[in-house]
């Protein structure tokens, strides 16, 4: 079996990747979806409101038709006749337009999700370049969408032909007829030539959402390389990470081994292990572990404790459990309490003795 290509587009889209598309506007969207039901909404609306509409439109007519002729040959009644008219025309379908609109933004919002951008309006120079131009004319995207196209008005036409066929012999009879009773009947066949065209169309809307799905998510995809890099730049190169991870262990081992200066003992296993505790009754509540380490950093912390003076006491079992329970920043366990108090006792006693006592 032969190897793909490096540059197929293979791999499933990362969630950067289908972030990235939403901010540049492409999202998953059936426009015919929108159009289906933004026409059954139209269509729903004038069947419901239909007797209302029809009664607007012949007042509206009537109003135009029973102007004064002599009148209209003034151009400022003219044009204050034809705006009443527009205007009028306008809010008998005002309602019709609004259930469209609602339909388009309920369905395109239920789609996609909200998704305000402007960068799908940003001049690209593949939009202009003839090259690219030519290319999307003859990609398989734009022979997908023809096929779509001529399959769509193939069916929309079938449907309006047959529901239309069997009303042709009323066309004549609406013409010669009074205006007040052809514009009922022929809202009525609008009507039912509209709802079958919003039904068909309906039916045909999931089948394009379900490629629009496909095809948007084959956009998205991606090749191995892309995946490589954006793995690089999200998660950083794993030698730099490693580098990264190492400098600041260094630092905040420094940081540790500093803090030795400030400790009150160091109790230790004794080649093993070292732990350094610092108490300060006004900020603990009990004593803190600055510092800890095995074996290397062990030796390390006694050696500078011996350079800072520090107390240096051994104790097996105290400095093993406080190595393996706690952490450096950690106040002693309660169950230590009293074995720690011991040594801290015994330790602040010595520097009595001393003279360098707390």
């Amino acid at each position: 079996m032969s190897a793909k290509p490096a540059g197929e587009r293979t791999e499933k889209a990362t969630p950067k990747r289908k972030r990235e598309a939403r901010e540049q506007g492409q999202v998953l969207k059936s426009t015919e979806v929108v159009a289906a039901f933004s026409l059954l909404a139209m269509f729903g609306v004038l069947m419901v409101f239909g007797n209302t509409l029809a009664d607007g439109i012949m007042g509206m007519m009537r109003s135009f038709f029973t102007v004064d002729l002599p009148a209209m040959l003034d151009k400022s009644y003219a044009v204050k006749t034809f705006g009443e008219a527009i205007l009028s025309f306008l809010r008998i379908v005002a309602p019709m337009l609004a259930a469209a609109l609602a339909c388009g933004v309920i369905f395109n919002v239920a789609q996609s999700g909200w998704n305000f951008t402007a960068k799908p309006l940003t001049p690209k120079f593949s939009k202009i370049n003839p090259m690219e131009g030519f290319k999307r004319i003859f990609s398989m995207r734009s022979v997908m969408e023809f096929i779509k196209s001529v399959i769509k008005i193939a069916v929309l036409a079938w449907v309006a032909y047959g529901e239309l066929k069997g009303r042709m012999n009323a066309f004549p009879m609406l013409m010669g007829q009074d205006l007040m009773l052809s514009i009922p009947a022929g809202m009525d066949i609008l009507l039912s030539v509209g709802l079958k065209l919003g039904m068909a169309y309906a039916i045909f809307a999931p089948f394009d959402f379900l490629y629009q799905w496909w095809r948007h998510i084959k956009d998205l995809m991606m090749t191995k390389e892309e995946l490589k890099e954006e793995y690089k730049l999200t998660e950083g190169n794993p030698q730099t990470k490693s580098r990264i991870a190492q400098k600041r262990k260094q630092v905040s081992r420094m940081r540790m081994i500093q803090a030795v200066k400030d400790a009150d003992v160091v109790i230790t296993n004794p080649t093993h292990f070292a732990v350094a505790l610092a108490y300060r009754e006004k900020e603990h509540n009990a004593p803190v572990v600055v510092a800890k380490g095995k074996d290397y950093l062990a030796q390390t912390i006694k050696e500078k404790a011996r350079e800072w003076n520090v107390e240096i006491v051994e104790n097996k079992p105290v400095a093993q459990a406080l190595y393996f329970f706690c952490e450096v920043g950690d106040e002693v366990p309660e169950d230590m309490y009293k074995a720690v108090a011991e040594i801290l006792a015994y330790v602040y006693k010595l520097k009595k003795k001393q003279g360098v006592g707390p």
